[in-house]
């Protein structure tokens, strides 16, 4: 049953507390989730280093997931992007592995003028070769990073301890947002990259009053486009 379609999660080796809105919470969707964790894929070596030696795991785990039954892919650390040609290449169900892959069609929603705002774990490591993944290399992007944030940097970056404070963490996101619009008065627009930071996507959105695309709400329409209604009745 259309009901029963499942989405999949290739998701990192992390042990905060993943609170409501987090891609790893299952009650942030109400249609079935199947979470697979790469044991080893932290967000030193994915987010910081790009380890290439993770390609491999992820594959095996992306097969894994397909073979399970699910209809679709995708994944629960942005910087995945970096992977996004090969994953998906490694399976015959649809796979996007960050929500950069929005990139190029939110530079066509917004006036040419304007640029995308973009709210990235780490700022330095965001390279071209991420956004070349998925043909956005070329989209004007404005770029705000939280790695100078000592929550998010002691919870998510460096691992440091796993209860998060999600009211210190959501003033620290709204801090670095408020510096993004107020430093570029063009934004159109903003991505969120970190897959940490969406439950914060209502506060951001109510603060910069601007569309706010993010990997949940992307993957809201990736099981919708396999899950259509019938407006009609058979006869």
């Amino acid at each position: 049953m259309e009901a029963d379609v499942e989405i999949g999660v290739l998701c990192l080796d992390t042990a905060f507390t993943k609170i409501p809105g987090h891609i790893r919470n299952p009650t942030t969707f109400d249609f079935p989730v199947r979470y697979q964790v790469v044991p080893g894929a932290t967000a030193e070596r994915v987010v910081s280093e790009a380890d290439p030696s993770l390609l491999d795991p992820f594959i095996d785990a992306a097969r894994g997931l397909e073979a399970a039954g699910v209809a679709a892919i995708t994944g629960a650390c942005g910087f995945l992007v970096i992977f996004q040609n090969e994953l998906a290449d490694a399976v015959g169900v649809p796979l996007y592995t960050s929500s950069l892959v929005q990139l190029p069609m939110v530079a066509r929603m917004i006036r040419r003028d304007q640029r995308v705002g973009l709210l990235v774990a780490k700022e330095g490591a965001l390279t071209r070769r991420h956004l070349a993944a998925v043909g956005a290399e070329h989209v004007p992007v404005r770029v705000a990073g939280m790695q100078d944030q000592p929550e998010f940097r002691e919870v998510i970056l460096e691992a440091r301890r796993a209860d998060l404070d999600a009211g210190r963490l959501e003033r620290e996101v709204l801090s670095v947002v408020d510096r993004l619009a107020r430093d570029n008065p063009d934004l159109g627009a903003l991505v969120i990259e970190c897959t940490d930071l969406v439950p914060f996507a209502r506060a951001i959105q109510e603060r910069l009053r601007l569309p706010v695309f993010d990997i949940v709400s992307l993957t809201e329409l990736v099981h919708r486009t396999l899950t259509h209604p019938s407006f009609f009745r058979s006869s």
